[in-house]
């Protein structure tokens, strides 16, 4: 048995010649084990600091001090398993067993390759999710990292459960206690789904299969999610009965609303819709392994942006069985776009190609190539998902508002309406933010089911109160009212969460507006306007190192985003509150560069630079500001935010430098 061995999956454990080691209270010191654990090469302090700490008075006192207490669980008198060497930080783990890596390393492998008996001990590791109920409040960076893993290794545990259940014997009490718990662990899962109802059948349970097809099909339906493959694979189980075998017709693996192949009527025509093709390893030209999973995980973030249909994984996985190539697959499925891509490895880097293309016109929208190091496969690939996601969402809303440009405005639907207010919608002037709310108005006219029309329409109503271009108090209110239409129609949309924080943060109301913000980032981590809207909350009055980090999230899900300078502009006013005057000056520089600043953007450039010392500059966007506003003073300026009482003395102080007081 070995001395030492680390236990992640389900609560954190370390065990000692058969015996638990009693672990630390503090939570940081648990977090600290299980990345240090999980960490390919040795973690700078620094990193550490940043992942762990919210800013504490002494963030490296505090390390040396967990550090202290994991070399009380892990060191022994002959052995020093926790390492230090110059300002990194390593765990010397070599000969003990950490049951995540063992997965990491089977996944690696191909957990389809794997025999019955390693599957068994695999699935043996898995006493609940990673990590279970070891959350940090206020650390962006390691809840990051610890649901990009709960992610990875929940899939992992699915396809686990998947061969064990294809490769037992048919309905015996193993298979049967797999099948439930792939069931729970995916309940979005129409293949699962569709085993066990064909396992029941032949057990001779036909009526405890119909009730759980019911509480299916409710469970579906209170995501929005389609249903009728499904039901389609319970019609044949049933009709084909008792002849019937435990792998059950093909279901779609289901996200969001989609369209089953052939029926070219399920697509609903005024939205986008995309189909994700399986991505190939290019070693032999094969699917499987990282592959699949990699593309099930970019079609699920995807389906979560809820920015248009996504096509389930179970039709598309159907085609490229079918040797069908990517554009006839899109003619098959009836989608406007469709993706695919190419995985491989090549001289110590991990390489991801991608192509988007419209099927229409045959034309590449967007193709780009990613390469890393994989020290850490899953974190790397987590990585190019998110870059993947945030682009194909970003070309495909580019692509659909410029082509709704072209057409007359009185001809449009409210897919195209919509499309053609973002346009406006990102010119920022009093002028097109007018066209935008008239635009916005007609999608949810001509759609009141439209979570992002009604979401864009609470923007317009924003920025007119934030901008002062209308009563504040009434666009306030609007944008509320807009913004609450959209979370009714759509609860589980993110922009519609987003669009309610904003609204809450101009009533004043920061506890709430942070709630909704969350929760948009919660329902779909890929949403970069909501890391960004949190970025702006927390630059002004609540945690400015927070603010940072989900500025940086932000720009990099989506590093062109016409909101760019906000981002920008959000960490310019963090680093005033932390005191770093030279730092905010650079941000707010960049933010003011941006071809879309407005003039609040240059006035946050003014007054960093004037609390950098930078008067010369700060002088002139304080004379820019006031060629379009004369009377312009810091009590404008103040007033369009909400800062803290000793925020709002620094930027005042600044003022007073250029003769804006």
């Amino acid at each position: 048995m070995p001395i030492l061995s680390v236990r992640t999956l389900g609560s954190l454990a370390v065990v000692r010649d058969g015996v638990p080691v009693v672990l630390p209270a503090s939570r940081k010191v648990r977090a600290l084990l299980a990345y240090l654990a999980l960490a390919p090469h040795p973690v700078g302090r620094g990193r550490l600091c940043e992942m762990l700490w919210d800013v504490p008075n002494d963030p490296r006192g505090e390390l040396r001090w967990c550090l202290s207490k994991l070399r009380g669980v892990l060191d022994t008198p002959d052995r020093r398993r926790v390492l230090t060497q110059g300002d990194t930080v390593a765990l010397d783990l070599d000969d003990c067993p950490v049951d995540a890596l063992e997965v990491n390393h089977a996944a690696t492998q191909g957990i389809e390759t794997l025999e019955l008996e390693p599957l068994r001990t695999l699935a043996g590791l898995f006493a609940g999710a990673f990590l279970d109920g070891l959350e940090l409040e206020r650390s962006p960076l390691f809840d990051s990292w610890l649901i990009a893993q709960r992610r990875r290794l929940g899939a992992c545990h699915a396809a686990v459960l998947e061969q064990l259940v294809e490769r037992l014997p048919a309905d015996c009490d193993e298979a049967i206690g797999h099948l439930d718990k792939w069931v729970e662990l995916a309940p979005f899962d129409g293949r699962a789904h569709a085993a066990l109802l064909a396992s029941m059948v032949r057990r001779g349970e036909v009526g405890a299969a119909e009730r759980h097809l019911a509480a299916a099909q409710q469970l579906f339906q209170s995501e929005d999610l389609d249903f009728a493959p499904l039901r389609a694979a319970w019609r044949t189980i049933r009709d084909q009965a008792p002849a019937v075998s435990l792998r059950a017709p093909p279901v779609p693996a289901l996200s969001q609303p989609v369209a089953p192949s052939g029926d070219a009527s399920a697509v609903e025509p005024s939205h986008a819709s995309l189909a994700v093709m399986p991505f190939i390893e290019e070693a032999g030209g094969t699917r499987g392994g990282l592959a699949d999973g990699f593309t099930h995980d970019i079609i699920t973030r995807l389906a979560k942006l809820r920015d248009f249909f996504v096509i389930a994984r179970g039709s598309v996985f159907a085609l490229a069985q079918m040797n069908i190539a990517p554009d006839e697959a899109g003619r098959k499925l009836n989608v406007d776009y469709v993706a695919t891509g190419t995985v491989r490895s090549q001289a110590g880097r991990l390489i991801v190609s991608v192509e988007l293309i419209e099927v229409r016109t045959a034309r590449i929208v967007w193709a780009e190539t990613f390469e890393r190091r994989p020290d850490d496969i899953f974190a790397v690939l987590d990585d190019i998902g998110d870059s993947i996601v945030s682009s194909i969402s970003a070309e495909i809303e580019t692509v659909e508002r410029n082509r709704a440009m072209l057409k007359a405005p009185n001809s449009l639907n409210a897919w195209e309406a919509y499309h053609r207010g973002l346009w406006h919608m990102y010119r920022f002037t009093h002028a097109e933010n007018e066209q935008a709310r008239n635009f916005f108005a007609t999608a949810v006219e001509l759609d009141p089911t439209f979570a992002r029309a009604h979401a864009g329409l609470s923007f317009t109503h924003w920025q007119a109160a934030f901008q002062r271009w209308g009563d504040r108090d009434r666009e306030s209110a609007l944008a509320f009212e807009s913004a609450g239409q959209s979370v009714l129609v759509d609860d589980h949309n993110p922009a519609a969460h987003w669009a309610m924080g904003r609204a809450l943060w101009l009533r004043g109301e920061q506890d709430g507006s942070l709630s909704e913000l969350e929760r948009a980032v919660d329902l779909s981590p890929n949403f970069a306007l909501g890391h960004y809207a949190l970025s702006f909350v927390h630059s002004q009055s609540g945690d400015p190192q927070a603010a940072i980090s989900s500025s940086d999230h932000s720009r990099h899900l989506s590093p062109f985003d016409p909101l760019l300078f906000g981002m920008l502009g959000a960490r310019a006013m963090s680093h005033v509150r932390l005191g770093q005057f030279e730092e905010a000056a650079e941000w707010a520089l960049k933010a003011a560069a941006r071809p879309n600043a407005h003039a609040i953007i240059l006035a946050i450039a003014a007054h960093c630079l004037a609390l950098a010392g930078r008067l010369d500059e700060a002088h002139g966007f304080a004379a820019a500001i006031r060629k379009t506003m004369p009377d312009y003073r810091a009590d404008d300026f103040i007033g369009t935010f909400r800062f803290e009482p000793d925020a709002e003395a620094l930027f005042r102080q600044g003022a007073r430098r250029i003769g804006l007081n």
